[in-house]
Order: C-alpha cells, then structure tokens, then sequence
C-alpha cells in the first residue's frame, strides 16, 4: 500500500512540472527495511524510510504554482498513516461546554 502511495506522490510531483530533473534518486532495499529517495531541480523531492515491521517515515515537498513551500511529512505505522504539515487542515477546538462535561463525567463516575 505505501509503495503505491509513494509511486503516487512521485508521479503528482513530476506530473506538476513539465520537465524535471532528476538530481538524486536512491532506491535501496535491504533484509531489514528500505531507504527511497528522490530529489529533483525545481525544488520537489520525496524520501522514505521503511523497517522489517512496516513502520515507515517520510517526507514530500515541492513549490505549489503560487510559489509557497510545501511539506508534508509522515509516519505509517500500527497506528496508520499519520501526515503532518502546516497546511494541512485541523480540527476546531473543542468548545467550553464539551470540556466542562467531560470533566464532571470523570469527577463523578457512573456507580456501576
């Protein structure tokens, strides 16, 4: 599954950029895990690294049409894929109501 994603994200890279060269590519793997990488001239670049257990981190960037940096990191583990980045959308904070139930549920315990 990562790999394909991986696969994916390359391609959008390169696909957003009419004629990219590539100034780094590595693709190693290993008995215990696996080392990607790509870096190309405009400024986009893609790397990951995988262990035995299916734990992998990662990274992809690139400069958006509007000139912003972007970049995104990861981690795909047990717990799923996990992408962090500042321009990636957040949940509204939890409002005060909410709060305050939840600590009187856990100040006063059901009996049971």
């Amino acid at each position: 599954m990562f790999k394909i994603l991986l696969v994916c994200a390359l391609a959008a890279l390169v696909a957003a950029n009419e004629n990219p060269e590539v100034k780094e590519l590595v693709n190693e793997v290993q008995a215990d895990g696996f080392v990607s990488k790509l870096v190309l001239d405009n400024g986009s670049a893609a790397s990951a690294t995988g262990d035995v257990h299916g734990n992998i981190d990662g990274v992809f960037e690139w400069v958006s049409p509007e000139g912003e940096h972007v970049r995104v990191s990861y981690k795909a583990d047990e717990n799923g894929y996990q992408p962090q980045s500042d321009l990636l959308p957040t949940p509204p904070p939890i409002p005060e109501a909410i709060l305050k139930a939840i600590a009187y549920i856990q100040a006063h315990p059901s009996k049971e």
